[in-house]
Order: structure tokens, then C-alpha cells, then sequence
């Protein structure tokens, strides 16, 4: 199913990833959230809005990994847990990505935001053997006094497909505390933050002290990653393709909205910045359109998992910012990891549809290489192509067997038809309790039908048997499978 004939190219990409976004904090999703984005609903209005698209994990690095190379982030080096500023690539030498997918078969390629995957940064001297083992800067992140901020990593974005990038190294409350643009530091840093708000619990302007760019700007960082991203699309034209991966460090924390946009929500900080995120992806829907770009160029918007969002927060801003689902950031619940998903292209997805398919981030390779001419021999384990549900052809995504999930602890959770199986007790995140031991004589784990119980509130784990051996027995087949299962 590849580029048809009377395209003059394939067509353009542009993925945008929000940064805990829930699916509630968009209001196309929830016309009854406190949070205003008309330019996302614009997308959804003129593309495909997907009800049950999923994160493959509920917080930030598993899924970049999983987005960009198709494979379940607990096939990678670090099963469970997210890197941080100081860590080393996560991404193995030579693993096809969507990025180096792209670029082989002429594709520009560019990522501009941030990164959370790690870059091999260079050792001071003296310092050498600590790159002998192969876990260093993976399960732990590098002492910074060990790295050499006058050296270029020697691995990042621009080893794995990416032409052009301009990143932050990790999250934006994670130092250290700069940009590098095609792997060089663009300014040493020198400065140091004592970090912001240690005592907020995770959330409002809060960051982590460490090194820092002298002149960093933390509310600068979002304009930023903006106009860098329009200054690529500007320099675009007709005879070539491109990707853009926009991977926003926002609305994540510190929630640092511009003067511009603070008060403008009733949501405190967070549904200010969150709204600053919306205009964002206004800026660069103009771009494509001004520059004559829009009619050939798919528009994805997605987040990377579900929003850090207590209880209490709901209750103080009426806002439900995870929509009606279970739970928040980090957990299996459903909470953690459906997450807004949204697809434009002009004259192939029909306007103003939605789809209840069930897809994951994880896909995005498949559909590439269904887009393309000189297609992949072979795809990663898990990345299934939603090309035929986009162009109306499918309601399911074909091929694929069920969706799996894992939180911030490790808990996997599967998902096949209605059925969703949680192993384990709690919510395996940031919902309290995270982790409960089994009762004697009760259950092991969670079984939901999401068809009668879209809220995860009545667990029939030891009701249904036989559903808990089957989606037990296909979640061991595809933890050990090397290759691609089918339905």
C-alpha cells in the first residue's frame, strides 16, 4: 500500500508530541474540561480523532523509545524507568528507526524538542574504563563531573535517522539544563540552579537543581523548540519529503506558561501552559499552510502518556484532565496511557472522523513503511501499520494481536478486544496504592471489561478464569516473541 500515482512525492510528516498530556485536556475529547484548545480540535475537525489510542508505557522514555523504533520499551536496555539529562543513548546501535526508515527512502529528516533518550556523552580524561560497561548511563545516568561538555556526544538523534535535531537533553525539570543543536552544546553550562519548588510534590514550576546554560530561559524553551520547528518547515519544498518530530517538553513540568498565557485558563498553571501548547500547534498548522505544505503533509498530534493529575486537583479546578478514565501518569489504569491521538491528512483521512480502533505509539513505524516505495524487509516486533484505518479501509488495526502497556514500576497490562488484564494489584504508578499485596483467597491481578466498565471499578478476575489464562498465556507469547505475532 504504497504512495499512489498521482502524488508527485509521499507525503510530508509532521509528528507533534505533548509531553503528559491527558486526553481530557483536549477539548474535542471533553467538551466538558476546563481546558480550551481550539487549534487541536481544528486538527481533529479536518483529520481522524482516535478514542482508544494508548502510550505504549505511562511515562516518558519507554514510549519515545517505543515510538521511534516499534518495539515495546521493555525490549530495551532499561525495562522500567525513564533515563535522565546525564544518561547514555538508549537506542542500540544499528536499530532501525522511523527516522532512518524515512531518510533511506529520501526523506528529510529533523527532531526538534525534546529528546529523553539519552546521547553517549564524552569522559574527561581519566575517566575512559566507565565506558567499558555496558549499563553505565542506562540503569544509573553518568556522573556529570565525568563528562566533557567541550566534546560532542558521539551518539544521539543525528546516529539514529535524524538529519537535523535540536534538543533538550531530557525532561525540562531535569538538568542539565541547555540545548545542543546536531550533537554541539550550544552554550556551555557554566551557571548552576538550585532547582525551583522542591516542596509543590511534582508539580507547578517545578525543576531539579543542577548545571545549567547561563542564559537559559525555562519559559523560553517552548518559543524555542517552535521556531526552530518553523525555521526547518520554512526551508522545505516540494521536491523533497520531510519528517519533523516535534516531541514539546510541555505541558510537563515546570508548568512555566508565558506572560501571554498565564490566568488565561481556569486550571491554575497547568491549564495555562497547557493552552500555551494548543497555540503552538496553531503556529505550526499556519506555518505548513503558509508555506504551501499543508495539502501533502500528514499532522499527528499524540502525547506520550497520561497527565500528572491528583485527585485533588480534580476536585479543586473541576477538571477531569485525564477525561473519564481511571488514574493518571505512571499507572496501568487506563489514566496512565490512553492518551489524545489525532491524524490529519488532507484528502486521504476523511474530515471530522473518529475512530475507536485500538493502536499504540508503537505503530507509527509500520504505517512509514506502508507509506513508502523501498519498504523495510522486516519490522520490529510490534509496530503494526494503521494506514488502512486512516484511509477508512479497516476499523481495526490489522494484523495486531492486542495492545500491551507497562507502568513506572514494571506492571504490564494487555489489551484485547473489551478485555484489559492488569498484572498485579494497585495501580503500578502514581495512584495511591501503587502496589498492594494479594489477600489470602482473593486476586492476583485485574480484569476489566472496558465495554461495561470504562472506569476500571469492578474487577472480574476471579469471575472469569478462563479470560485471565488466555490473555495471560498471549501476553507470555508476545514478552517472548523475537518476531511479529499476528491475530
Amino acid at each position: 500500500m504504497g504512495v499512489t500515482a498521482d502524488q508527485k512525492q509521499p507525503p510530508n510528516i509532521v509528528y507533534i508530541l505533548a509531553d503528559d498530556m491527558g486526553y481530557g485536556d483536549v477539548s474535542a475529547n471533553n467538551p466538558a474540561g476546563q481546558i480550551k484548545t481550539p487549534f487541536i480540535d481544528q486538527l481533529a475537525a479536518e483529520g481522524m480523532r482516535f478514542t482508544d489510542a494508548h502510550s505504549p508505557s505511562s511515562v516518558c522514555t519507554p514510549t519515545r523509545y517505543s515510538l521511534l523504533t516499534g518495539r515495546y520499551p521493555w525490549r530495551s536496555r532499561l525495562p522500567v524507568g525513564v533515563l535522565r539529562g546525564y544518561s547514555r543513548t538508549l537506542i542500540e546501535p544499528d536499530r532501525m528507526t522511523v527516522a532512518s526508515l524515512l531518510k533511506s527512502n529520501g526523506y528529510q529528516t529533523a527532531v526538534v524538542g525534546k529528546w529523553h533518550l539519552g546521547v553517549d556523552w564524552q569522559v574527561t580524561p581519566g575517566n575512559e574504563s566507565l565506558l567499558n560497561n555496558p549499563s553505565y548511563g542506562i540503569k544509573a545516568e553518568m556522573n556529570p563531573d565525568h563528562i566533557d561538555f567541550n566534546k560532542p556526544p558521539l551518539a544521539g538523534p543525528n546516529t539514529v535517522g535524524f538529519d537535523y535535531s535540536y534538543i533538550l537533553p531530557a525532561s525540562l525539570d531535569m538538568p542539565p539544563y541547555f540545548y545542543l543543536e546536531n550533537h554541539q552544546i550550544t552554550e556551555i553550562p557554566t551557571a548552576y540552579t538550585k532547582g525551583s519548588k522542591p516542596d509543590t510534590g511534582y508539580t507547578g514550576a517545578f525543576w531539579r537543581e543542577g548545571k545549567m546554560a547561563p542564559s537559559f530561559d525555562f519559559k523560553g524553551v517552548l518559543p524555542t523548540f517552535i521556531t526552530k520547528a518553523q525555521a526547518f518547515l520554512q526551508k522545505q519544498t516540494a521536491k523533497k519529503p520531510f519528517f519533523l518530530y516535534l516531541p514539546l517538553a510541555a505541558p510537563h513540568t515546570p508548568w512555566v506558561p508565558s506572560d501571554q498565557y498565564t490566568g488565561k485558563s481556569k486550571v491554575g498553571e497547568y491549564g495555562d501552559f497547557t493552552e500555551q501548547v494548543d497555540a503552538a500547534v496553531g503556529q505550526i498548522l499556519e506555518t505548513l499552510k503558509t508555506n504551501g505544505l499543508a495539502d501533502n503533509t500528514i499532522v499527528i498530534f499524540a502525547s506520550d502518556n497520561g497527565p500528572y493529575w491528583r485527585e485533588d486537583f480534580i476536585a479543586r479546578f473541576n477538571h477531569q484532565s485525564a477525561g473519564e478514565f481511571r488514574g493518571m501518569k505512571g499507572d496501568a489504569f487506563e489514566g496512565g496511557h490512553r492518551i489524545p491521538f489525532i491524524v490529519r491528512w488532507p484528502g486521504k483521512v476523511k474530515a471530522g472522523s473518529v475512530s475507536d480502533a485500538t493502536t499504540t505509539l508503537a505503530n507509527l513505524l509500520a504505517t512509514c513503511n506502508d507509506l513508502v516505495s523501498k519498504k523495510a524487509a522486516s519490522l520490529p516486533e510490534d509496530s503494526y501499520s494503521i494506514l488502512p484505518v486512516l484511509l477508512g479501509k479497516s476499523k481495526t488495526v490489522p494484523g495486531q494481536p492486542a495492545v500491551v502497556h507497562s507502568s513506572s514500576i514494571g506492571y504490564y497490562a494487555i489489551r484485547k478486544g473489551d478485555w484489559k488484564l492488569i498484572e498485579g494489584l494497585g495501580s503500578g504508578g502514581f495512584t495511591v496504592p501503587k502496589q498492594l499485596k494479594p489477600e489470602a483467597g482473593g486476586p492476583t491481578g485485574q480484569l476489566y471489561n472496558l465495554a461495561s466498565d470504562i472506569g476500571e471499578t469492578r474487577n472480574l478476575y476471579q469471575q472469569n478464569p478462563e479470560k485471565v489464562r488466555e490473555l495471560t498465556e498471549l501476553l507470555t507469547r508476545i514478552k517472548q516473541s523475537k518476531t511479529k505475532l499476528t491475530q
